[in-house]
């Protein structure tokens, strides 16, 4: 099956690839496919983005799509930058700008780390029909200063306990295994790898999954 990634964001890539490499997919990205102006991200929800994404590419490209949308949820921040994190403060912000900011509006919080949650919400989509959904989250705290050079956008501040790391600190092989984003495909994968026959499958037990096989 063709499928196209709905990104231009080589490190989501990165990330994706090696976990759908044992599935009978050719995996494209909107860099394989004639250019299409970005749909404005409209959703109230990581949800809603992903849906929005997905048959929005879907229609203009003709293939059969898969969406993200992710981000930082800070509960102390009632939820910010949440669905707003690519674009918080500004679309071409730059990551160090925006760490800054997230500090400066946690400093009455003192020395205590916040909780903080990155969540990732995936929309499978052929024309206008929607075939799977899912979303998943890793917790963590806020770290009291950004650290590591192996990530991208707000993982240098994202301190995950059972590992004792930002996810900006994780090799890539703890970040595949860690990632939200990784572990939606992940769930994405063990539902195509039951749906490729014509009959009707029951979901699995992960929470948070729609099916419309």
């Amino acid at each position: 099956m063709r499928l196209l990634f709905a990104t231009t964001n080589a490190n989501k890539v990165r990330e994706v690839r090696p976990v759908l490499a044992n599935l009978p997919i050719e995996l494209l990205t909107l860099q394989d496919v004639s250019p299409v102006e970005e749909p404005e991200e409209t959703g109230r929800t990581f949800w809603e983005n992903a849906r929005l994404k997905a048959l929005f590419y879907a229609a203009a490209s003709g293939e059969t799509v898969i969406a993200e949308d992710s981000g930082l949820v800070i509960p102390a921040l009632g939820g910010a930058p949440g669905v707003h994190s690519a674009r918080f403060l500004g679309a071409n912000v730059p990551y160090e700008t925006r760490f800054a900011e997230i500090f400066r509006r946690l400093a009455p919080f003192g020395e205590r780390r916040p909780n903080a949650s990155f969540v990732t919400a995936i929309c499978l989509a052929r024309g206008a029909e929607i075939l799977f959904e899912a979303e998943t989250a890793i917790d963590g705290v806020i770290a009291s200063a950004p650290a590591g050079h192996n990530g991208f956008g707000y993982d240098p501040i994202f301190y995950y306990p059972p590992l004792k790391k930002t996810t900006g600190e994780l090799t890539i092989e703890e970040k595949i295994w860690v990632s939200h984003r990784a572990r939606a495909f992940r769930d994405f994968a063990r539902w195509y790898g039951v749906t490729r026959s014509p009959r009707r499958h029951e979901d699995t037990k992960s929470k948070k999954f729609r099916y419309c096989v």
